[in-house]
């Protein structure tokens, strides 16, 4: 994989003045199971390219209670299986997602942990050449 020349950045939806086109699409608050159906956590938010207006990545809370002490993971959209009425299914163990390496707010540039994170799941990165968006799930935002 090859690190771009410029920073990626990354915003919160909930952030931004954007908002998901199709409410029914907004998965925010749905839970997240792995290809075996262990429960991950929940989707908190979604990480969008705030250039091309792409969601990028699940932030996904875990752990905690009231949202106090909870941790948190990115997982690229590209992990995405299912998503139904409740549940928003990755095809990766818990394992993957549970050793996906963590994010430290303090980064100036998030670019490098995009790029470690993208090479632990095993997708190429939005910013690769030949990159081609997923056509699940589809998002306008």
């Amino acid at each position: 994989m090859t690190t771009p020349n410029t920073s990626i950045e990354l915003i919160k939806l909930s952030d931004s003045d954007r908002m998901v086109g199709d409410p029914a699409e907004d998965i925010r608050g749905r839970k997240v199971q792995d290809r075996d159906g262990h429960d991950l956590g929940r989707v908190d938010d979604l990480l969008i390219d705030p250039e091309e207006h792409r969601v990028r990545m699940l932030h996904v809370a875990h752990g905690g209670i009231l949202g106090f002490g909870a941790t948190s993971s990115y997982v690229p959209i590209e992990a995405i299986r299912a998503i139904d009425d409740e549940v928003v299914h990755v095809g990766q163990p818990k394992q993957i997602v549970a050793e996906a390496p963590v994010y430290d707010p303090e980064l100036i540039d998030a670019t490098a942990y995009y790029d470690d994170l993208y090479r632990h799941y095993g997708y190429s990165p939005f910013w690769s050449p030949g990159y081609i968006y997923p056509g699940y799930p589809y998002y306008r935002i």
